[in-house]
């Protein structure tokens, strides 16, 4: 069954507006600037601003278009079998959850996050013109939102940021 993506988008939106009328109802913390509501908002802000995205179709054009081959009687044509390893793409999140759990402490946020970033995206299809870049700028947008609003500490490593 597939869903027109107004339909899961406009379900994102909702989704991502009631994570972030939830953060804002939690109480803030006395003297602190930042308390306990600020991560449900700020994640479902996002989840919201991507919903809006899937609706307006925004990015579609990039996406290809299915070809459709008529196929005559008796020469059914299958499509080329996956690598070998392919069925262990599902182990990629633990075993990046792993590598995190292990690096971290070592390496510093930033260099383990562009590494597991890289991996992802490029387990997911991107090449490397867009994985390269997405990994150096990924990293460094996330330090922000947890080092700076939400002040989670992060392992400094072999490359600490300067703030």
């Amino acid at each position: 069954m597939r869903l027109p993506d107004s339909v899961t988008g406009s379900f994102l939106v909702v989704l991502g507006a009631a994570a972030a009328y939830g953060g804002w109802l939690l109480p803030p913390v006395p003297g602190q600037p930042v308390g306990p509501n600020v991560f449900p908002l700020v994640i479902g802000s996002g989840l919201a601003l991507c919903g809006l995205a899937i609706v307006f179709g925004i990015g579609h054009s990039f996406e290809e278009e299915e070809e459709l081959v008529p196929v005559e009687e008796g020469q059914a044509k299958a499509a080329p079998p996956p690598g070998r390893f392919y069925g262990l793409r599902a182990l990629l999140p633990p075993a990046l959850l792993l590598f995190y759990v292990i690096a971290a402490e070592r390496l510093g946020f930033i260099i383990t996050a562009a590494l597991i970033v890289y991996a992802t995206s490029t387990a997911l299809g991107a090449r490397w013109k867009l994985a390269l870049p997405l990994a150096a700028l990924a990293p460094i947008g996330i330090h922000l939102i947890f080092g700076k609003l939400l002040r989670v500490p992060l392992p400094a490593g072999l490359l600490p940021m300067p703030w």
